[in-house]
């Protein structure tokens, strides 16, 4: 019952974090980061990132993400396919090449170097999503590259973490030939999906005699896709949001997005953005202050810089550029994981993991501030058109 009582409250800071925040003209989703870091471990220490918080989080990741998907315009993602793939590998080569090379200077070995770099490498889409949304400029060409790069670099940055674990010879290691064929077959159910599976379910769903029984399928599917992402080793929000394209083809696009975004708007996306800050803690930062500054410093430039220059070399345009470089920015829960994942087979020393946890954190909080500003840049953020 205790846990019902930390829900009411974090509930009710998140809301009024969220009024005070559109009051001064940031992102919602900052107050309600800052919310987890005033009462978690970093400061008042009230609330812990226990089992069921963390789940609630991963449930918000994932609703958020199908709800991003349902809003998506999939002829939008086809259209920018190309830039899309461009942008995530330049945006996985800059931090990879940079951070892991700066790592270096501060005593990391070559191989744990690497790692962090591969780290740094991933793109949290799901904190990039709810800014669009609130400035409703994700359905918009600069939307739809940064929707499919940041899908692109999250499978980019999986298999390099197989590589590296295969190459430790861990005795989590899973062969990276198993790892590549299980993801191809993902796809191929992704595509059977879209073109079958979902369309059958949710014509299926109308006739069953439940209250908003199309709402209720489309979370069968949107929970399902995201198990099978992590089944196969990818994140979780990948299969969300690819369910949630799914059925924004079918009829019942708008049923389902005007039922599901109560759900998780009043309850477990909220909890996912507080968990951000519930995740940092400043015991013993002045010791690794260097590190944790500089690497912040590069975590927003090798993304800002390589993805922009991505996103220049297929003809957009300079705030395009900048819209995409800022959009890419966050790295938060796949990062997190990523993180979790190498400490958990050896590739990450336990003395530098809160160090780079704390980094991770710092640059998911200044990625929506900047992506804020990155929007007001763009010449049709007032009417919405896409080019």
């Amino acid at each position: 019952m205790a846990f019902l009582g930390t829900l009411c409250f974090l509930l009710f800071c998140t809301t009024l974090a969220g009024h005070f925040s559109h009051l001064v003209g940031i992102p919602a989703v900052i107050g309600e980061i800052i919310v987890g870091v005033i009462v978690g471990p970093a400061i008042f220490n009230l609330v812990k990132l226990n089992t069921l918080v963390n789940t609630f989080s991963e449930i918000g990741v994932v609703i958020l993400m199908f709800i991003g998907g349902l809003e998506s315009n999939l002829q939008l993602l086809k259209k920018y396919l190309r830039p899309a793939i461009i942008v995530a590998i330049i945006g996985v080569i800059f931090p990879v090449v940079i951070m892991g090379g700066v790592s270096l200077f501060f005593g990391f070995t070559q191989f744990e170097s690497l790692f962090i770099g591969v780290i740094f490498s991933a793109t949290s889409v799901s904190i990039s999503v709810e800014v669009l949304k609130e400035f409703h400029t994700l359905d918009t060409k600069e939307g739809a590259t940064i929707l499919g790069a940041a899908v692109a670099d999250d499978i980019i940055g999986v298999i390099l973490l197989s590589i590296m674990i295969s190459m430790i010879g861990s005795k989590n290691t899973t062969n990276i030939g198993i790892v590549l064929i299980e993801q191809i077959a993902f796809f191929a159910g992704v595509y059977l999906l879209f073109r079958w599976i979902a369309p059958l379910l949710m014509s299926l769903s109308n006739h069953l005699l439940m209250a908003v029984s199309p709402a209720i399928m489309s979370m069968i599917i949107c929970l399902g896709m995201a198990w099978l992402a992590n089944l196969v080793g990818l994140s979780g929000a990948i299969g969300a949001f690819f369910a949630g394209i799914a059925v924004a083809q079918t009829d019942y696009q708008k049923e389902v997005d005007t039922n599901i975004e109560p759900v998780g708007y009043t309850l477990f996306i909220p909890i996912f953005f507080v968990s951000v800050g519930l995740n940092m803690t400043f015991s013993d930062v002045w010791k690794s202050l260097p590190f944790i500054l500089i690497m912040t410093i590069l975590g927003v430039l090798t993304k800002l810089y390589g993805c922009g220059l991505g996103a220049k070399l297929n003809g957009f345009t300079k705030e395009s550029n900048y819209l995409v470089g800022t959009g890419m920015i966050s790295r938060g829960e796949m990062a997190l994981i990523t993180a979790q994942i190498g400490f958990s087979a050896n590739l990450l020393s336990s003395a530098y993991y809160s160090d780079v946890i704390l980094v991770i954190i710092l640059i998911t909080i200044i990625a929506p501030f900047m992506l804020k500003q990155a929007i007001k840049k763009i010449p049709y953020s007032n009417n919405l058109q896409t080019n």
